[in-house]
């Protein structure tokens, strides 16, 4: 089970073990909408970086030609991603393109065959032996790689946003996401390959700078560089831009994808490098289906996987324009259906996933794949049926055969079948349902964007509608799964229906049909994915239209404020019913009500600058925290708490005239805590007030400089926190010096860092900053380190590793400014510290979340 990434222990695996009745009595349910769901406790991040003495011994010997050689291997991984992303698009294209022109070449000839003979049963037979058998090889790869089911995306955008997905971005996942979407494609699914284009690169963008690969442990070279989630986090950023730059062959569009709808954090150096990325995954797609497909080596004809033609008026029809300010008042009103139908469609799907997650998965694997066979057995039956019995014989124009757009049509899909299909249909017709459904997704939206010919409403508006049912029931499943381009193929055909109304029943002669099924795509997608800026460049880059620009971001913003009037989009309703801890742009404004005391973890699990190992490895072994404050206590008789030259505590500063008494620092940290008046522990700090002795007057600063190589003593190195504490001890002052993570003390004991108490703490071994993240990002467990050699009445230094200089708050920030700070600074762990320097909680992500921030508000309302 993965372990929670944060230094508190409410939020870890405390969720559940509660009923649902508890939550409820807890405040953390209020609908009966939001029904507690199986949830799981995410390990955060690193991308805040450590500056320990390992790291600073790096920035030392690192110059300015050093740096720019650092540099420029950078440039050289972000051009190779792109490059492998590239590769990996064409392979799937490559198979999906082979495997579905033998699918429908023996299929469509047997149609023919039986047609005359009335044998259709053994087509369908035919076609469901394909499909079937695709399908099932697409469910076992997700067998073997859970997290390859599905888009992707949403794991992305989590990982991006830093929570750690298990298994998101291993070299597994991409080799099922891989094989897996090719099949689930090539099996009929009403599924697209250019979602998980986005996650593929990802991996790729993760795993290639590593030059390691766990699942391939042979796979070895020494690059100790880039060892750290913050170097992947940018890796993953340019993969994910790289793999939307190779779906639609819009390199702009995928780094502003990268930067709206992935990336939490970003930096100006960072957007060029993207950019790089996504062009070099680009031309390299490009480049090779150029030469494949036409033998036109170096042409550069064909972007993306998903082309959407050049969108052009007869040369014959005078009167015909792309689009008109008329016609802009059209597209504000299909934006506004289009988000209702996007909302319609996130709010089936979001039932559909609550009855997968609650009767689906909890049983054996082998359900979810026949699962995966009912939709693909359902799937292919209604397009069998649906085009051979409710299509229309539609008449041929005379130009469907010489025009540019139909020869470009023909010669993007001469390898698979003909575009126009002509069951049952006499000569010079054709039967328009079956060149919607008895066609590749990608030539079905060519037709409708492209096709001179026209579409039966009836035809259409059925089509709309199985396709939405049925898409809407596919995405979910256990299979690689995009969601793109259905949507767009939905949405064009909705767009296509408007135009023909208009043209039938208006009288409209001089629109273009194809820009009313882009603009219908483009509002179905949007009231789905609720994508802006990033979406309305992908789409002008496909269509190579700048014209386009206009229409397309009015009707996207339509449909998005439409669609988020009822609910949210699709992807960020996935990642909220996986209970993910996904951290918002920024919180509500009523939020500012509370301050880092009402939504900190007061009761931390710490650890002394010199702590035995005995303690370390209780601590470890009885916590699953993966961060612990480095403090000392504040006794009267106990002042020797600095490490020399490298920290002055701010309480030296701060009491340098007057050392205030242990009793009263209790009474300053419990006022400063909000969370926990407690009338008992006031009454105790009064009490040892009268009691204690004044203290003496000396000037400690100037103390502390002449001892200044005096190193942090061992202060009860025996001693750790338990639940048997009494309220004093439990709230005793508690000086922070710093923050020292599970994955440090971890390879500190792994490697045997520590002294003797009859040694001085120089004596200590000590590790580089490459020693210390050799074993990124699978650090060993705690449980599985074979401790017998080591004397457990030996000492940890842990000062040296630490992160002496940690971004902190004060208990009386504003959660609004707590929230701005973790998010921008992708932090992990953000202490709160009080004005004498004393540590009294400490925040992570699930403290910022937008349900633990709603059950506080709730909380403070009823104090009041």
């Amino acid at each position: 089970m993965a372990r929670c990434g944060c230094g508190l222990c409410c939020c870890c695996g405390e969720r559940e073990s509660r009923t649902p009745e508890e939550l409820t009595i807890l405040g953390e349910t209020h609908e009966e909408d939001d029904e507690i769901l199986p949830r799981k406790d995410y390990e955060s991040l690193d991308y805040d970086r450590c500056i320990n003495d390992p790291y600073l011994e790096v920035l030392e010997g690192m110059d300015n030609k050093k740096a720019q050689r650092y540099e420029a291997v950078k440039w050289v991984l972000v051009f190779a991603i792109g490059v492998c992303t590239g590769l990996v698009g064409l392979f799937v294209d490559f198979f999906v393109r082979l495997f579905t022109q033998l699918k429908f070449r023996l299929v469509q000839s047997s149609v023919e065959e039986c047609s005359e003979k009335g044998c259709l049963a053994l087509s369908l037979l035919e076609l469901l032996g394909f499909n079937l058998t695709f399908v099932f090889l697409a469910s076992l790869l997700v067998l073997i790689q859970p997290v390859a089911a599905g888009s992707g995306i949403p794991e992305i955008k989590c990982y991006l946003n830093g929570v750690k997905v298990p298994g998101v971005v291993r070299l597994r996942t991409v080799v099922c996401k891989a094989l897996g979407v090719l099949f689930s494609v090539a099996g009929g699914l009403f599924v697209g390959k250019e979602g998980p284009m986005i996650h593929s690169g990802a991996v790729v963008g993760a795993g290639l700078p590593q030059f390691q690969s766990i699942s391939l442990r042979k796979i070895q070279f020494n690059f100790p560089y880039f060892r750290s989630d913050r170097d992947k986090r940018d890796f993953v950023s340019a993969g994910a831009a790289a793999g939307v730059a190779a779906a639609f062959g819009a390199p702009i569009g995928g780094t502003l994808f990268s930067l709206e709808e992935g990336s939490s954090f970003w930096n100006q150096g960072l957007t060029w490098k993207v950019l790089f990325c996504s062009m070099a995954a680009t031309f390299t797609l490009n480049f090779f289906r150029s030469g494949i497909q036409f033998g036109s080596w170096g042409s550069f004809q064909l972007p993306g996987l998903l082309n959407f033609g050049e969108f052009k008026c007869s040369e014959s029809d005078k009167k015909c324009h792309l689009w008109t300010a008329v016609d802009l008042g059209f597209f504000i009103l299909m934006g506004i259906v289009g988000g209702l139908l996007g909302a319609t469609f996130n709010c089936l799907n979001k039932r559909l996933a609550r009855y997968r997650m609650r009767n689906v998965h909890p049983k054996p694997k082998l359900v979810r794949v026949l699962e995966s066979l009912l939709v693909s057995l359902t799937t292919t039956v209604v397009v069998f049926v649906a085009s051979m019995v409710l299509g229309e014989c539609r008449q041929m124009s005379s130009t469907s055969h010489s025009g540019n757009d139909t020869l470009s049509l023909q010669d993007m899909s001469e390898d698979i079948n003909s575009s126009i299909k002509t069951f049952f249909c006499p000569n010079d017709t054709y039967n328009d349902m079956a060149t919607l459904f008895f066609n590749p997704q990608e030539s079905a939206i060519l037709q409708l964007f492209h096709q001179d010919g026209t579409f039966s409403p009836v035809t259409l508006s059925l089509f709309f509608l199985l396709y939405f049912l049925l898409s809407c029931w596919t995405y979910g499943i256990s299979v690689p799964s995009g969601l793109f381009v259905p949507s767009l193929l939905c949405g064009a055909a909705f767009g296509r229906l408007v135009a023909n109304l208009l043209k039938s029943y208006i009288g409209l002669d001089h629109i273009y049909s194809g820009t009313f099924a882009l603009v219908g795509a483009a509002a179905f997608l949007g009231g789905v994915v609720r994508m802006t800026i990033s979406l309305t460049v992908i789409l002008i880059e496909s269509t190579n239209e700048i014209t386009y620009g206009l229409p397309i971001m009015i009707t996207l913003m339509v449909a998005k404020w439409t669609g988020d009037f009822f609910n949210k989009g699709i992807y960020d309703i996935h990642v909220n019913l996986r209970g993910v801890p996904l951290l918002e742009w920024e919180t509500e404004v009523e939020m500012d009500k509370l301050r880092a005391s009402d939504i900190m973890e007061p009761n931390l699990t710490y650890v002394y600058p010199h702590t035995r190992i005995q303690s370390l490895v209780s601590i470890l072994r009885t916590t699953v925290h993966h961060a612990f404050p480095v403090v000392t206590e504040n006794r009267g008789n106990e002042r020797e708490f600095m490490k020399g030259n490298q920290l002055i505590s701010n309480n030296i500063k701060f009491k340098k005239s007057s050392i205030l008494t242990r009793a009263g620092e209790q009474r300053r940290r419990s006022q400063s805590m909000k969370s926990y008046p407690s009338s008992e522990l006031r009454n105790m700090c009064d009490e040892h007030i009268a009691t204690e002795e004044p203290p003496e007057k000396e000037d400690l600063l100037q103390q502390m400089l002449e001892r200044r190589y005096t190193p942090y003593p061992n202060l009860y190195p025996d001693q750790s926190p338990s639940e048997e504490w009494t309220m004093e001890e439990r709230f005793r002052p508690l000086t922070f010096h710093g923050l020292i993570l599970r994955s440090q003390l971890v390879t500190l004991l792994d490697r045997g860092v520590c002294y003797s108490e009859s040694q001085s703490s120089a004596s200590q071994p000590r590790l580089s900053h490459a020693e210390m993240s050799e074993d990124y990002p699978r650090y060993p467990d705690i449980h599985d380190l074979d401790l017998t050699l080591l004397n457990p009445r030996m000492i940890v230094d842990v000062t040296p590793y630490m992160n002496p200089s940690p971004f902190t708050v004060s208990p009386n920030t504003h959660v609004s400014q707590v929230f701005n700070l973790f998010r921008t600074m992708g932090l992990r762990h953000l202490p709160v510290v009080n004005a004498v320097g004393e540590i009294v909680g400490i925040i992570t992500r699930h403290n910022l979340t937008h349900e633990f921030l709603q059950a506080r508000l709730r909380q403070h309302y009823q104090t009041i």
